[in-house]
């Protein structure tokens, strides 16, 4: 096992996530899905976090990510979820200013933002 490192610490912190879309559309087809794979691992990527594995589903999507001890594991997520739903609103929703007042992801455990997460430790 490899454990990665930072200057007081070493770590190996993999974590499951799911999103599901606000009412569990089945939006997750064609055009959004190939949108969103590399918007997803490009977002993880700027905080410093690296997607293992992925899958989309029509109605959710699965993540295993490795996130440092240095980032709250909400931090890192919100930063993914709040981003890409502001892309995935430009890219296809013909929007050029922020998402406001309407939602790509359902409202997660007390009000977390966009997407839900569920996380198995």
């Amino acid at each position: 096992m490899s454990y990665e490192s930072l200057s007081h610490s070493k770590w190996d912190c993999k974590y499951h996530v799911v999103f599901v879309p606000k009412y569990r559309k089945k939006v997750l087809y064609g055009k959004i899905r190939n949108f969103l794979g590399p918007v997803f691992h490009e977002l993880a990527g700027q905080r410093r976090s690296k997607i293992l594995e992925g899958h989309m589903v029509q109605d959710h999507v699965h993540m295993l990510i490795a996130i440092p001890l240095k980032y709250a594991v909400s931090e890192v997520l919100g930063y993914i979820k709040g981003k890409s739903a502001i892309a995935v609103a430009r890219q296809f929703s013909g929007r050029k200013t922020n998402f406001n007042g309407e939602s790509f992801c359902t409202q997660g455990h007390k009000g977390s933002g966009l997407c839900s997460i569920n996380c198995w430790f």
